[in-house]
């Protein structure tokens, strides 16, 4: 099962964010977050459409698998209240704990170097 939960989170990674298929959070994530992830996944991409997510590695335990992942894109539409800067930031670290209920999604809480992904943007923080 943990190999199984580790391709999910690829699979999020991969097709729903880097491939931009959010079509595919029905099946990765149980019904209760759908929509959170929609609106959190969804205004993510708007903002930053060419994202690409590295992962650089998966560690499962239990019912949870921890992602370590580098984040590129370039900053084309709204974001957090910022209007586009068509600045680029590269390699913003990330760490988020996904935890599943039976094969699906069920919460994820992360961390990500927001600070540096701001200046490499040019913001500041609000």
């Amino acid at each position: 099962m943990p190999d199984a939960r580790k391709d999910l989170v690829r699979r999020l990674v991969d097709e729903a964010i880097n491939g931009g298929r959010t079509d595919l959070i029905e099946e990765l994530f149980v019904a209760a977050k759908v929509d959170w992830a929609h609106e959190w996944f969804g205004s993510f991409i708007r903002s930053f459409p060419d994202v690409r997510m590295t992962t650089v590695s998966l560690v499962s335990e239990g019912d949870t698998v921890v992602g370590r992942f580098k984040c590129s894109a370039t900053h084309t539409g709204e974001w957090r209240g910022h209007p586009p800067t068509g600045r680029r930031f590269e390699g913003v670290d990330e760490v988020y704990f996904v935890t599943f209920e039976d094969d699906r999604i069920a919460e994820m809480w992360g961390l990500e170097d927001s600070l540096d992904r701001f200046r490499q943007l040019g913001l500041e923080p609000r």
